[in-house]
């Protein structure tokens, strides 16, 4: 289990989240997919998710349209 410090700007406010996976590594895209369920994933916004089988360009774009950005992952 790996624990990982996400940093980031949501509409343009700093901030951070800590998430524990049972995976090496995470992508900025896979990140973006955690804060956007975390943050956009109620059932009244559910539609504004990238789909499940969303490329990694994807999944920014839509971080970026809804205004997550500045995504850094560091291992704790």
């Amino acid at each position: 289990m790996a624990t990982f410090n996400i940093e980031y700007r949501l509409a343009e406010e700093p901030k951070s989240y800590r998430l524990a996976l049972e995976q090496d590594q995470l992508g900025r895209h896979e990140a973006a997919m955690h804060l956007l369920v975390l943050h956009f994933g109620d059932s009244e916004n559910g539609l504004v998710l990238p789909a499940a089988d969303a490329s990694p360009s994807e999944i920014m774009a839509q971080a970026d349209l809804l205004g997550l950005s500045e995504i850094e992952v560091y291992t704790a």
